[in-house]
């Protein structure tokens, strides 16, 4: 376990400031991306049955796309990959909830 920790240490010592920034970014990111699960159990736990809040979608698009960043900044193909045709979903999502509101505000 302790060579567990010394090579962290080791790591994070020789980081530059932008890496340091950049791995901020990167736990920022996947830390919003985590946390829209926490806002789709809350809703669904007031409403007593499973709920997708708006928030959801918000949260998605937004941790999505800071985690792309990163990704991108790492040139890692795989989570580049993933991240873009995630955004893509999430984006449409929240098209589609904005139409079926705009729809219903209508009639």
């Amino acid at each position: 376990m302790g060579d567990f920790f010394s090579d962290i240490s080791a790591y994070f010592a020789g980081l530059t400031v932008i890496e340091g920034i950049w791995l901020g970014i990167g736990f920022f990111g996947q830390g919003l991306f985590f946390s829209r699960w926490i806002i789709q159990w809350i809703a669904s736990e007031r409403k007593a049955e499973s709920q997708m809040p708006i928030a959801f979608w918000y949260m998605s698009l937004l941790g999505g796309l800071i985690i792309l960043a990163y990704a991108i900044h790492r040139r890692d193909p795989v989570f580049i990959a993933g991240q873009c045709i995630a955004s893509f979903v999430y984006l449409r999502n929240l098209m589609l909830i904005y139409k079926t509101r705009k729809r219903i505000v209508s009639d």
